[in-house]
């Protein structure tokens, strides 16, 4: 069976190898609409990554009636945290890869960074044809998800190898599994809770609410439940906490099966009933404020515990663009860039470089026309 290539750009002897960072974020709709909502979830729910339900039985499912009823619901939830920047998840995203690039270059690497969603705009595709138009021929590819799932990190992973399967001259690739357990990843979720505590006072109670998986995920072999405790369980340590000041939680469960427990919303209820007061909610696993933090916990997740009795909820933000966060990435960043020649060459040493190069292409075009 033959394959199709993608057109390659005209290679050039001896032109510089180029090294990115590509950090790659979850997506989100172009805009809080039933259309743009609809092309959204098309995407991400044909993923089978992400919904693992033999296709001759999903799909006629999800095009027949998940698509025909849950635009309209999910662009609402949208339009109720859309900012004059747009997408929270993609300005935060945009302000973290413009950050990173900027703190890499600072410590001497010779790269660029970008970001790709993997549903929506930009597509990964999009992005990697744009780095190898611009000769990028090493790439470090890191998903902003702390935790490795299957239907995150390994689908950001199908996305860039789909791509791949396209051209005649791939890239270098690297690839981020995880960072669950690094030490400026921990750091800086502690030290945006401190900074929480110092404005409204330390809570009696800590809830970590990760994205929910199904269960059966965790019997096939996915490490992701396992990773998440690891993280609340050094999160809890750095910030001096006991066992049972702190709850970890699953939300944003999809359909019937059963996910990943406790759930969070029917958890903060408990809790309410049951006579505490005040809960802190932070959601570790996500590095952007998005849909799931915003409008899930800070809107619906507050709303339940009110209800049920609590007097106060604090939702306390993602790490966004915070400093301590910032300079987390680029340690990670340049943890596995090590090896890579991206340092810049002083100035002496390109030019005598630049020479070598020209006196070996006129040695090589004499040869070729003797």
């Amino acid at each position: 069976m033959s394959m199709t290539f993608q057109a390659e750009p005209a290679y050039r002897h001896g032109s510089p190898a180029k090294t990115a960072v590509l950090l790659l974020n979850l997506g989100t709709p172009d805009e809080p609409t039933a259309p743009a909502l609809r092309r959204y979830l098309a995407e991400f729910l044909s993923d089978p990554r992400v919904v693992e339900i033999p296709a001759i039985v999903w799909k006629p499912l999800l095009h027949g009636i998940i698509l025909q009823v849950r635009p309209a619901k999910s662009a609402a939830k949208y339009a109720s945290i859309w900012t004059p920047q747009g997408s929270p998840l993609a300005h935060w995203t945009q302000r973290q890869t413009a950050l990173l690039g900027e703190a890499l270059q600072a410590q001497g690497l010779n790269l660029s960074v970008h970001c790709a969603m993997r549903y929506g705009n930009p597509s990964v595709a999009s992005v990697l044809d744009q780095l190898k138009a611009a000769g990028v021929q090493r790439i470090l590819v890191l998903p902003l998800y702390p935790q490795y799932a299957a239907a995150t990190t390994a689908s950001a992973q199908d996305a860039v190898m789909a791509w791949s399967r396209r051209q005649r001259r791939m890239p270098e690739w690297r690839f981020v599994n995880h960072y669950h357990d690094d030490a400026g990843y921990i750091q800086s979720l502690a030290a945006r809770v401190r900074a929480h505590w110092a404005e409204h006072g330390r809570s009696p109670k800590l809830l970590l609410s990760f994205h929910g998986v199904p269960e059966r995920s965790l019997h096939l072999g996915d490490p992701y439940h396992c990773e998440c405790h690891k993280t609340a369980r050094l999160l809890r340590q750095a910030l001096g906490m006991s066992e049972s000041e702190v709850v970890v939680t699953f939300q944003s469960r999809f359909g019937k099966a059963k996910w990943l427990e406790p759930y969070t919303e029917p958890t903060l209820i408990e809790m309410a009933r049951s006579g505490t007061e005040r809960v802190d909610v932070m959601c570790p696993g996500f590095t952007s404020d998005c849909l799931e933090t915003l409008e899930e916990i800070a809107q619906e997740a507050r709303e339940a515990f009110l209800d049920a009795g609590g007097k106060t909820f604090h939702y306390i933000p993602c790490l966004n663009d915070e400093p301590t966060w910032i300079d987390a990435l680029a340690g990670i960043a340049r943890q596995h860039l090590q090896g890579w020649p991206i340092q810049p060459e002083p100035a002496a040493e390109q030019a005598e470089q630049a020479d070598r190069t020209l006196q070996r292409d006129r040695a090589l075009a004499m040869g070729a026309r003797d």
